[in-house]
């Protein structure tokens, strides 16, 4: 029997498959996920969502299209975007605009400049990055920890949704307390819900 694997086994292995990857899978896929986000959740209801802007060279799921369509056809909603902060272990969030002036950080990240803060009780929804998923909703990231501290600093009702270009892992083996499960998980394949 194959023993579970772990958060850097798996690290290592997913971001080897998603650099692997070409270009128009990904955006095939990131359409494909962003279909799901629409069809499976009450974004028409929401107010604020936090997503993240993609590092494009990680071949990470493009949000931009989704960006642009929420602007375009709910104006109602708000956006918000993570900045890593100087202490190099915290995020703080931005309002995203149209005309919100981004810069890229030492990881290619693009951040906002001069926007307005976002508190993170404000949220409705995060969408959030991640490598891998197993099917109790524990995720795997780049192993900074970033997105455990963000949402505990959340209300307790919001949505924790995860995004991912693969389909959840049965189980991963090192899962500890401080890890904050996700609710859902957007994959090509469909909506997990955890």
């Amino acid at each position: 029997m194959l023993s579970e694997p772990t958060k850097a086994n798996l690290r290592r292995a997913t971001l080897a498959r998603r650099r692997a990857l070409p270009d128009a899978e990904v955006a095939r896929r990131s359409a494909v996920l962003w279909e799901q986000l629409r069809a499976g959740f009450p974004v028409a209801q929401w107010r604020w969502l936090h997503l993240f802007l993609p590092i494009p060279q990680q071949h990470e799921p493009d949000t931009w299209p989704l960006v642009r369509e929420l602007w375009a056809q709910q104006p109602h909603l708000q956006l918000a975007v993570p900045v890593v902060q100087p202490d190099g272990h915290t995020l703080r969030h931005y309002h995203l605009t149209p005309t919100t002036q981004l810069v890229n950080n030492k990881w290619g990240i693009p951040e906002p400049v001069g926007a307005v803060e976002v508190r993170p009780t404000q949220l409705d929804a995060v969408l959030i990055p991640l490598l891998a998923v197993d099917e109790a909703g524990h995720r795997v990231g780049y192993g900074k920890g970033f997105y455990d501290r963000f949402l505990t600093e959340c209300r307790p009702d919001v949505l924790r949704i995860g995004v991912s270009l693969e389909p959840p892992v049965p189980r991963i083996a090192d899962v500890w307390a401080g890890d904050v499960p996700l609710h859902a998980c957007l994959t090509p394949e469909r909506v997990w819900w955890f």
